[in-house]
């Protein structure tokens, strides 16, 4: 004989946490880490915690400015040791952005967002401060510096959004294979200045080749003038 279940009253359920904006954000980035970014949507974050999608949009306008806060999230783990006086302005900046392009490494779905949706939060405003500061270092006007930031974090997560997907995809080896035995196998006659610039044109690790072109960009801002800025 079974005996009819007593219903639970909704006083003895226990209370569901009140929805935060960093609430939801702390949600995304696991789901993120778990799942991947395409997963991060306010559907899915509605169901992990327990609401209607509807009562999200409250809080976040949309899932790009929902992946631009998950970057921003994430922007804590940069390394961005104390600026020290005397020490090398451009090590340190390179540092800074090498470390930032590592985490975009990671996450190259994030990277690829992050091409088109910013972030905007405290850990954003946070590297840009001390990308700003330390380019400010090397005397370019401070017009340069301004514009010249927005510069070395797009040559940054544009090289992670690449790099970054094709670390992970496992035809890219051979992709590359194949392009190196193209290269290597052109006529002279018809391709002079590829057999000319053979074989550092497919020579260096990524890691040289990231801190190169961070130099390159570096120079680049200081010796660039912006148009109608004074000095």
């Amino acid at each position: 004989m079974t005996t009819k279940r007593e219903p639970i009253s909704r006083r003895e359920r226990p209370a569901k946490p009140a929805l935060t904006r960093h609430g939801i954000i702390d949600v995304a980035v696991l789901v993120m880490r778990s799942e991947g970014l395409e997963k991060v949507t306010m559907r899915r974050l509605a169901q992990e915690l327990d609401t209607g999608p509807a009562s999200l949009y409250v809080y976040l306008a949309n899932t790009a400015e929902l992946h631009a806060a998950v970057l921003d999230a994430l922007l804590g783990e940069v390394a961005m040791p104390a600026d020290e006086p005397g020490g090398n302005w451009r090590d340190q900046l390179i540092a800074v952005l090498t470390s930032y392009a590592h985490l975009l490494f990671e996450h190259p779905q994030l990277a690829r967002s992050a091409l088109v949706a910013r972030p905007s939060g405290e850990n954003y405003l946070n590297l840009v401060e001390r990308l700003l500061l330390l380019l400010s270092h090397s005397g370019a006007p401070r017009a340069q510096v301004a514009w010249g930031v927005d510069n070395l974090l797009q040559y940054a997560t544009a090289t992670a959004a690449e790099h970054g997907t094709q670390d992970r995809d496992p035809t890219s080896q051979d992709d590359w294979d194949a392009l190196a035995r193209a290269a290597y196998g052109v006529d002279e006659a018809t391709h002079p200045m590829i057999k000319a610039h053979l074989p550092v044109l497919l020579a260096g690790t990524e890691a040289s080749r990231l801190a190169w072109g961070f130099d390159v960009v570096i120079n680049g801002i200081i010796h660039t003038h912006v148009p109608g800025a004074e000095g």
